[in-house]
């Protein structure tokens, strides 16, 4: 079976795509990482407009209904980009807030997730929050419900310096008791599988295009066999998670969105490991651009479910459509 994008999806792709190429997203993630949220804001704002967000976000509450097939096509642009920021958990929490019992808080929340206006992030109690330091609406997920929290505690730093990791402060507003996960669980997992696949692309094109450019022995490296090995095989095993990407988000069952998960998050780590070593030395480095996707590929590889977890839910059997 292929699953190809039809027409308009191509073009919501490309549109994101132009969009983020002129955003300089390299400078936004460094900005980030520093704490400075200003272009990252603008950006994400932007990246709102493009109707990002709404894509998670019922009609009911100004958002374009859950497209799940979409929203995995505008996470791999974002991937792509190394777009900052609390994305996957923004996702998370507008279906945590669309499935709780009371729609009051939905009905306050969601439209200011969808416009852009705000953007949120999602930790059980007790774990760490993904840029609890930026987020507007801060959500903790404890054994009682869904609690607004009313801050956060000093920022830790994490192996990608762009995902700044902080405690988020107990008690606050009670937003629904004991909602519903699993729903929440399958978008964040497809939306982190999407992410991870555009990274790995990223690496990809990135890695191509340097080892046509240096040489040794008067010829580029490029020409290299093992060097074309090495790249075809990072370009099969993504070409591989692509299918299994938009296959989950066709049918959102559980061990199909773990299967896409694990699959893409190891293929793009494993790209990532195949860049490192053909960039030689100047990949280490941190002011060099390759940086801002090796350490997402490999922070992306645990979120929302490790490779063992994940394979534990395919093996599992959990077919359950959600």
């Amino acid at each position: 079976m292929r699953f190809l994008l039809d027409a308009e999806q191509r073009a919501f792709a490309a549109s994101l795509d132009a969009m983020l190429t002129s955003a300089d997203t390299p400078s936004v993630v460094r900005d980030w990482s520093r704490g400075d949220h200003t272009s990252g804001r603008a950006l994400w704002s932007r990246t709102a407009q493009a109707g990002v967000f709404a894509l998670a976000i019922p009609e009911a509450y100004e958002g374009v209904g859950v497209l799940p097939v979409e929203l995995a096509v505008a996470f791999v642009e974002l991937g792509r980009h190394a777009v900052p920021g609390p994305l996957v958990e923004t996702v998370a929490a507008a279906a945590l807030l669309t499935e709780a019992a009371d729609p009051g808080p939905a009905k306050r929340l969601l439209p200011r997730l969808a416009s852009g206006e705000a953007m949120a992030t999602l930790a059980p109690s007790g774990s760490h929050a993904l840029d609890g330091d930026a987020a507007d609406v801060r959500l903790s997920l404890t054994g009682d419900g869904l609690y607004l929290a009313p801050g956060h505690g000093p920022v830790r730093p994490s192996l990608d310096p762009a995902r700044r990791l902080t405690h988020l402060a107990s008690g606050g507003e009670l937003l629904a008791p004991r909602p519903p996960f699993a729903r929440a669980l399958l978008l964040a997992r497809l939306a982190t599988a999407a992410q991870a696949l555009g990274v790995g692309f990223a690496l990809l094109d990135r890695t191509v295009a340097y080892v046509g450019q240096r040489t040794q022995f008067g010829v580029p490296i490029g020409s290299f066999q093992a060097v074309k090995h090495r790249l075809a095989d990072a370009r099969i095993a993504l070409e591989f998670a692509r299918p299994l990407l938009f296959g989950a988000a066709l049918t959102m069952r559980e061990r199909d969105v773990a299967a896409a998960k694990v699959t893409a998050c190891e293929a793009a780590y494993a790209t990532a490991r195949t860049a490192l070593q053909l960039h030689g030395a100047i990949g280490y480095t941190a002011e060099y651009d390759l940086s801002l996707w090796l350490t997402k590929s490999r922070a992306l590889l645990g979120a929302w479910g490790s490779p063992q977890q994940c394979r534990a839910d395919v093996l599992s059997g959990g077919g359950r459509r959600s």
